[in-house]
């Protein structure tokens, strides 16, 4: 068969679950013939993402969360003020995706939580008029399981994110909501619960227990929030990275902090070298810790990310909080139990996505 995958560009999450999935589809005969990214002006397709994807790489411009006091939290207001300003661009998007989909003609359209996606199936109808059904993966579908369970507040939190992934469904033969842990599906709503898609390089490298705190900052806000924490607390080792556009590849601040630009393999390694992990809560290196068996620190930026950190919490992978302060993360280290039953979860995505997908 032949796939078409489409992805939103923000954060490193869904391009390393369109990796895995690729994989899984070629190990299995079939062929990924064109990948489509929806991204901001100022967010770059990451290199390890267009050199690993082994297909034709095409970005388009997609709406986005815009970031503001120094490059931290988004604003809904401003990013919603900001993207409804921009309808000729989109328009284009959506002329784009028409056309990609006409010229490669896949079997199937994979949907990595991207929301022009979801409007040009409910424009166009690819799935009526050319029979090219959409099948949607993401962990923020598992909102939408009636299965899952929050509180009356929370539900109040996260209307926007269940919004959001209704518009990024649309006309969806199958929503594959991957989930940290295994639950019934919805059937009625075309829901299936399925593991998370780790990439091949986690389950090569070796977890060890080492003496630093390994990070990751998805804006470059929060640098000044770390460097005030390292002058109390020199005598821990600190490893962060970020994908600051015009970043070095690295920065040794002192010989115990250093600032790396992201790369995918030194972030994995230094992920499983390191006692534990502070993240803004993006759900893929989430679940790379959880699979390493590393405490987290949860600093939410968004409320994706918000919902990330409640999400793994219920499996007590950490602690969440506002800001970088690492004391947190170190009194929780000695209290911290690994979930046992995540990695065999997770060994199952294979045989899960093959039956779902194939």
């Amino acid at each position: 068969m032949r796939f078409l995958f489409t992805v939103q560009g923000e954060g490193r999450g869904h391009y390393t679950q369109a990796l895995s999935l690729a994989a899984i589809l070629r190990r299995q005969g079939h062929e990924v013939v064109a990948v489509l990214v929806g991204k901001s002006d100022n967010r770059e397709i990451p290199s390890f993402f267009t050199e690993k994807i082994g297909a034709p790489v095409t970005a388009f411009h997609s709406p986005n969360f815009t970031s503001f006091y120094k490059q931290k939290r988004p604003n809904i207001l401003m990013s919603v003020a900001t993207n409804f300003s921009r309808p000729f661009i989109f328009r284009k998007s959506l002329q784009l995706i028409r056309h990609m989909i006409d010229e490669y003609r896949p079997d199937r359209v994979i949907n990595f939580y991207e929301m022009i996606t979801g409007m040009a199936y409910g424009i166009y109808r690819f799935d009526k008029k050319m029979g090219v059904e959409m099948i949607c993966v993401a962990h923020q579908y598992i909102l939408l399981n009636p299965n899952y369970k929050t509180t009356a507040e929370q539900d109040v939190r996260y209307y926007f994110l269940r919004m959001l992934s209704r518009i990024t469904s649309n006309r969806a033969s199958r929503i594959l909501a991957l989930s940290l842990r295994d639950m019934p599906g919805a059937p009625e709503k075309k829901i299936v619960t399925v593991p998370p898609l780790l990439r091949p390089e986690v389950f090569c490298t070796k977890p060890s227990n080492g003496n630093y705190i390994h990070g990751y900052m998805l804006n470059a806000g929060y640098y000044d929030e770390i460097v005030r924490w390292h002058a109390r607390h020199p005598e821990v080792p600190l490893h962060f990275f970020w994908d600051k556009n015009d970043a070095v590849e690295e920065v040794q601040v002192d010989d115990r902090l250093t600032l790396s630009r992201l790369n995918d393999e030194k972030f994995l390694q230094s992920m499983a070298g390191s006692m534990a992990y502070a993240t803004t809560a993006g759900f893929e290196s989430l679940c790379e810790a959880l699979y390493y068996h590393k405490p987290i620190l949860m600093i939410p930026v968004h409320v994706e990310q918000e919902f990330n950190a409640y999400d793994a919490s219920l499996s007590g992978a950490g602690v969440a909080g506002k800001r970088f302060e690492l004391d947190r993360l170190i009194d929780f280290i000695p209290r911290y139990q690994p979930d046992e039953r995540f990695r065999d979860w997770v060994h199952q995505a294979e045989e899960r996505f093959v039956k779902e997908i194939c």
